[in-house]
Order: C-alpha cells, then structure tokens, then sequence
C-alpha cells in the first residue's frame, strides 16, 4: 500500500539512498520540482528509474532537458517544461538569472547565432488586459529542442519579461553589464531583487501570459499566422508549469498508452490535455 491521499512527507534530492527511499514510499509518480535545473544533474531521475516509478519535472534548463535522453536506456517516462518569467522562487530566480548577459545560441533564418540573455529589448503588445511589456531573450529548452522537431523551421525564439516595467529594466541592465565584463554574473542579485519583487506585489499588476505565434505556410501553400495567448489573471501565471506534470501524471494513472523511454515532454499532451488541470484558475486562452 502507498501513502494515503496528501500525506506530505520530507525528502532530500541529495540522499543517496533516494531510491531506496521512493521503493519504501511505494510511490508511483515522482514529479521534481526543486530548481534551479540549470547545471543540475539526473541524480532525481535515477533514482525514479532505480525505484521503477515513473518521472517528471519541471525544467527550464535547456542542457537539462535536451541532454535527458541519455536516460532512455532505463528510464520511462519525463516531462520538461518552462517556467514563467515571474515565478516566485528564489531557485527559479537563480535559475534564469544564471545566463543573464552570457551568449545564447538561437536558430534565426536557418543558422544558429549568438543571443544575450536577458538582452535583445523587445516592446510586444499581449491581447487585453495585459497589453505592452517588456521582453528579453532566455535560455530555454525550446530552442534546442524545435529546430530538432521540426526540421523545416527558419527561427525559433524566446523571450520572458515581468510585469512592471522598472523591474524589466533593471535585469535588463544588469545583462548589460554582465555582457560587458564589469559583472561576473547576476546571480549576486537574485536574493534581493526576488525580496524587492514581493515587496512591490501589491502595486504590481496581477496578470501575466504568453504568446506562441507561427509564420510561414498553411497546407495550401497559402501565407499562415496563428497567434495563441495564455492569459492569467488573480497571480495565477506561477501555476501554469504544473499543468503539464499534472495532465501527464493523470495520463499515466489513467493506464494510456505512452511512449517509453526518456525524453522532453513534446508530443505528449494536447493542448486541451495541458489546459484541463488549469481550468479553475483565472487562465484563459485566447487564439487569432
């Protein structure tokens, strides 16, 4: 018999004895949530595929998520997935402040060229009530993983940003100054910028989102643009990323057929699948 329904109990990722842990625990699904992921190793993941559960987290590392494969040998099941910009966690923080001003490699016009995290400025305008915010790039699993899915894509981008605009700037600028040489890294401001950030909560705005637009051509040959908008509102947007762990988990429980082995979490869910568990936040999709 397992643990009964929410029973919490304390576990350390660094335990060399995980494994032996989780076969104790009887547990079935291990979802890992505890970031940063970027420089992180597979320690959690072996330890799942030791104690024969199955595995999924919540990366945004991008060597993280493209490298998991290594793991198809044993493993069973993994998901990755990106968190958003204004995640509360200071391990989140650290996370996508660590390639703050240090070079990017992005597919831009079927080649692959340097970007700066947190740098390439770009003003874009969300459908209502969000409105214009201030974006810059990140390194994100997404960029490694699209160009090798789809073959025929010219550009693949990302970019996050915040919801008030000085703050933006202010990681904007320490960027600036990392790509310059005059800061090593901007990891020395992740503590107190993400105390600064809850302080100002109250007179920042509650809603977030995100965009995924397509160029190029329909079935037809025709010209072809989608636009798709998550919208949150009410400080929702820091649930998002656990959409997809829970919709697989649940796909798992539910005895699908999925396909074996390690790897991104690509292909795995629809976007209705991803959706469900969302369904009683304030979050809303919108497509043009």
């Amino acid at each position: 018999m397992g643990l009964p329904l929410e029973h919490a109990v304390a576990l350390d990722a660094h335990d060399s004895k995980l494994a032996d842990v989780l076969r104790r625990l009887h547990v079935d699904v291990l979802i890992h949530t505890a970031g940063p992921f970027q420089g992180q190793d597979y320690s959690v993941a072996r330890a799942a595929v030791e104690a024969g559960c199955h595995y999924i987290d919540l990366a945004d590392g991008r060597q993280f998520v493209a490298g998991v494969g290594a793991l198809s040998a044993l493993a069973s099941v993994r998901i990755g997935i990106s968190s958003g910009a204004r995640a509360p966690g200071l391990a989140t923080v650290r996370g996508v402040f660590s390639y703050g001003g240090k070079r990017i490699r992005s597919w831009q016009d079927g080649a692959w060229v340097d970007a700066y995290g947190w740098l390439n400025l770009t003003r874009h305008r969300f459908p209502p009530p969000l409105g214009s915010r201030w974006l810059g790039s990140c390194d994100v699993p997404d960029l490694e993983l699209f160009p090798e899915r789809y073959p025929t894509v010219r550009t693949v981008t990302f970019q996050a940003g915040f919801a008030s605009d000085l703050g933006h700037l202010v990681v904007w600028t320490l960027a600036g100054l990392v790509k310059a040489g005059i800061l090593a890294d901007m990891n020395t401001f992740a503590s107190p910028l993400n105390r600064l950030s809850r302080w100002m909560e109250p007179i920042v705005s509650d809603k977030g989102g995100m965009f995924v637009k397509l160029e190029g051509e329909g079935k037809d040959g025709a010209p072809l643009r989608i636009d798709w908008n998550l919208i949150a509102e009410k400080n929702h947007g820091p649930h998002i990323p656990c959409g997809a762990a829970i919709a697989l988990a649940r796909k798992i429980g539910s005895g699908a057929s999925l396909p074996r082995g390690a790897m991104p979490c690509v292909g795995l869910l629809t976007v209705d699948e991803f959706l469900e568990p969302l369904r009683d936040l304030s979050i809303s999709e919108k497509v043009a």
